[in-house]
């Protein structure tokens, strides 16, 4: 299995415009690809929480809530941060493994040099899809809390902002999925798996409760 590698590794596709970066995921180039989607929907989606959150703070129908959106606020742009940060590293740690493909394997000592570079290759590759289901996780708490607390004009933005990081939660684990199947240490697939599957499951049904209660809202 290879890979055409373009760009460099101090190219920054987070820094481009949103139809280049389209466009370039279009292509049969080895990165960005599905992790730096997951980390950039997931970071629009904890955008969407930064929204509700200026759209509601100052209003005197919610400022009960005031101490709780600022508080969202701040840790939705923390998160959203790491999340664009995340689309550039996961560019830069997959380009080895993307390269450890195209090893020689003529020889017992090439062939074993090749699995174990493989091996700590993919690993790399799986840490950063594996923090992005973390992230993604902990907006997704933050848009929880929005459904009760933010703009009811801004309502279908929590709606929105849960799907996008639903999305981001799914995307990034399938990412490391298609890697962690080809490592050999059962001790790391098992730590991952006790670690991110519960993560998953739970932020997936907030996602969808949360959603949910939005379209009750609307209708």
């Amino acid at each position: 299995m290879e890979f055409d590698v373009v760009g460099t590794e101090t190219e920054s596709i987070s820094a481009k415009k949103c139809t280049e970066f389209v466009e370039v995921l279009y292509s049969k180039a080895a990165v960005p690809g599905g992790g730096g989607a997951a980390a950039l929907v997931g970071a629009i989606g904890t955008a969407l929480a930064g929204m509700v959150c200026n759209l509601t703070t100052g209003k005197k129908k919610y400022a009960e809530y005031e101490e709780d959106i600022q508080r969202i606020l701040k840790e939705a742009q923390v998160l959203q941060d790491r999340l664009l940060a995340m689309i550039d590293e996961d560019a830069k740690n997959f380009l080895p493994l993307s390269k450890a493909y195209g090893l020689p394997k003529e020889t017992e000592e090439e062939k074993a040099y090749k699995a174990k570079t493989l091996e700590e290759c993919t690993k790399v590759a799986c840490s950063i899809p594996l923090e992005i289901v973390e992230v993604c996780y902990k907006a997704v708490l933050l848009q929880e809390e929005l459904v009760g607390k933010g703009s009811a004009l801004a309502i279908s933005d929590v709606a929105c902002g849960v799907q996008c990081l639903r999305a981001g939660m799914i995307s990034g684990w399938v990412n490391v999925l298609i890697n962690i199947k080809t490592i050999k240490d059962q001790d790391y697939v098992a730590d991952v798996n006790n670690r991110i599957k519960p993560m998953l499951t739970k932020g997936v049904e907030i996602c969808d409760r949360v959603y949910a209660e939005v379209e009750k809202q609307l209708s």
